[in-house]
C-alpha cells in the first residue's frame, strides 16, 4: 500500500512539475483554416521598414575579423563558409546604394536600418577615415532625401582586425575601444539619424563565437561565452549612457537589439525534455531581459558556465527594445554525453531553408514576452529564406496577422523591418539563403522583386 501511495505522489509532483513549466510560456497553433489574414490593424503613424547590415551587402570589407574567418579552414581543412563563399563584392550596396534606397522607396517603406561597418571607418586604433565617414553620411542624406527614416546600428557581429588582435569583447577594458567608435559616429550624424541600435543580438554573438564554435574566433569555451555576453551588456549600458550625454542624445532614440528564438520540448509531456527548454529559455532568452527589468544578469549552464554581472544603471538603459524573431526551435533530450539535445521539426510546420520552421504563433509570443520590458518595440528583424519563393508570401501574410494580434492585445510595437532588401552573404551560410525581398543575381547586380515580396508591398500600400 506505501508503495502505491508513493507512486502517486510522484505521478502528482511529476504532472503538477509539467504544468508549472508549461504555464511559463507554452507553445500555442492557432487554426490558420479559421483566420482571415487580411484582418490586419496597425496604428496611423507605424514605422514599415527593411534592413540590412554592411558586411553582408556592401563588399569591400577586408579589415575584419569575418573577412579573416571566411578564408581559414577547420582543423580538418574544410571551409568555415558553406560552400567555401567569400563575401567579395556581396551586393555592392557600397558603390549602388542610391539605386538600393530607390528599391525601397518603389515597396512604399518608410524606414530603412543599416549598420556603419567598424573596420572601415577605424582601419587601425585611433585612426579614422574621412572618406569612410564621408561616404556613410552621403548614404544618411540619399536616404533622407527619398523621405526614408534612418536607422543605424552600430555593432553588427563584425569589428576591426586590430580590435580582435586586443582580445575584442573577451577583455573588459576593450568596450572603451568600442564607446570610442560609438561617439565619433553618433557626433558625426546624430543631428540626421532618430533611431540608433547599439548592438545586435548579444546571445547570437557570444555562443555563435564562443560556444559552438562555427563563427569567429571559433572558441568552444562556455565561460569565455557568458564573459563575452556579460561584456557585451556592459558594452551596451556605457554607450547608451555616453551617447545620451552627447549633443542631440537627448533627442534621438537608443536601444538594444534583442534576438528571441524560443525552445520548446519535442514532447511536452516528458520532464526532461521540459526542463532542458526552461534552461535554454533563460541562457538564451530571459536572462538579457531580466538584465534590463531588474540590472541583474546571470548565466548559468550545470558544470559549463556561471556568470553574474549587476548594473543598476541598465533598468534605463533604452528607449526601446529592437526584436529579432524567425521561428522556434523544439527540443528532444537524449542519453549521449557528447550531445544532449536534438532539435526537431513539427511535422505541421512548413520548414524554411534554414533550420526552423515558419512558426508565427512564436512571433506573437516573442512580442508579448519582450513587452515585459514595458518599452516601445521596433521588429528589427523577421523574415525567411526561400530560394524557391514559394512561402515567402505565405510567411510575410501570417507573420503580420501575428504581429497585428500582438498589436490589438496591446503590444506597444512602432514598427516592423523585414529582413532583408536584397540576397546577402548570410554569415556561415554564405551565399546559400535567399531571404532578399529582392533576387540579386551576384555577377550581374541585377535586382529583381520577387514575387512573394509584391505580398508585402500590397499590405503598406493598405496600412501604410
Amino acid at each position: 500500500m506505501e508503495i502505491v501511495i508513493g507512486l502517486i505522489l510522484l505521478i502528482c509532483v511529476y504532472v503538477l512539475a509539467i504544468l508549472y513549466l508549461r504555464r511559463l510560456d507554452s507553445e500555442i497553433h492557432w487554426d490558420w483554416k479559421t483566420i482571415d489574414t487580411d484582418d490586419l490593424h496597425f496604428p496611423d503613424n507605424f514605422l514599415w521598414g527593411t534592413a540590412m547590415a554592411a558586411y553582408q551587402v556592401e563588399g569591400g570589407c577586408t579589415n575584419n575579423n569575418w573577412n579573416e574567418w571566411e578564408r581559414a579552414t577547420d582543423s580538418d581543412g574544410r571551409p568555415r563558409i558553406r560552400n567555401g563563399a567569400v563575401v567579395g563584392a556581396a551586393c555592392d550596396h557600397w558603390n549602388r546604394y542610391e539605386d538600393d534606397i530607390r528599391l525601397i522607396k518603389d515597396l512604399g517603406l518608410k524606414a530603412y536600418r543599416f549598420s556603419l561597418e567598424w573596420s572601415k571607418i577605424e582601419p587601425a586604433e585611433g585612426q579614422f577615415d574621412q572618406a569612410v565617414l564621408k561616404h556613410y553620411s552621403n548614404v544618411i542624406d540619399a536616404i533622407l532625401k527619398a523621405g526614408i527614416e534612418p536607422m543605424i546600428t552600430l555593432y553588427h557581429f563584425t569589428h576591426p582586425i586590430w580590435f580582435r588582435q586586443l582580445g575584442a569583447f573577451e577583455k573588459i577594458e576593450n568596450i572603451d575601444h568600442f564607446q570610442r567608435f560609438c561617439e565619433r559616429v553618433f557626433n558625426e550624424y546624430s543631428d540626421r539619424v532618430p533611431k540608433w541600435c547599439t548592438i545586435n543580438e548579444i546571445e547570437v554573438e557570444a555562443t555563435q563565437s564562443y560556444f559552438t564554435g562555427d563563427w569567429p574566433p571559433g572558441e568552444q569555451d562556455g565561460q569565455i561565452m557568458g564573459k563575452v555576453m556579460r561584456h557585451l551588456l556592459e558594452a551596451h549600458v556605457r554607450v547608451y549612457r555616453a551617447l545620451k550625454s552627447l549633443p542631440n542624445g537627448e533627442k534621438v532614440q537608443i536601444g538594444l537589439v534583442k534576438n528571441i528564438f524560443q525552445f520548446d520540448p519535442w514532447r511536452p509531456w516528458h520532464l526532461i525534455d521540459q526542463i532542458c527548454c526552461r534552461l535554454l529559455n533563460r541562457v538564451f532568452n530571459g536572462g538579457i531581459i531580466e538584465f534590463f527589468k531588474t540590472g541583474r544578469f546571470r548565466l548559468f549552464i550545470p558544470g559549463l558556465v556561471n556568470v553574474t554581472h549587476v548594473n543598476r544603471f541598465a533598468i534605463s538603459a533604452n528607449d526601446f527594445i529592437g526584436l529579432n524573431y524567425y521561428s522556434h526551435l523544439v527540443v528532444k533530450f537524449k542519453w549521449d554525453p557528447q550531445d544532449f539535445f536534438q532539435f526537431r521539426l513539427r511535422p505541421r510546420e512548413t520548414p524554411t531553408d534554414m533550420d526552423y520552421t515558419i512558426y508565427p504563433e512564436g512571433f506573437y509570443r516573442a512580442l508579448k514576452q519582450i513587452g515585459k520590458l514595458g518599452l516601445p518595440i521596433y521588429v528589427t528583424e523577421n523574415g525567411i529564406a526561400d530560394h524557391r519563393d514559394d512561402r515567402r508570401e505565405h510567411y510575410i501574410r501570417r507573420y503580420l496577422y501575428a504581429l497585428s494580434k500582438a498589436i490589438v492585445t496591446g503590444s506597444d510595437v512602432r514598427g516592423y523591418f523585414y529582413w532583408s532588401l536584397l540576397d546577402n552573404f548570410e554569415w556561415s551560410e554564405g551565399y546559400s539563403m535567399k531571404f532578399g525581398l529582392y533576387k540579386v543575381d551576384f555577377e550581374s547586380q541585377k535586382r529583381v522583386l520577387r514575387d512573394g515580396a509584391v505580398a508585402y508591398r500590397e499590405i503598406i500600400t493598405r496600412h501604410g
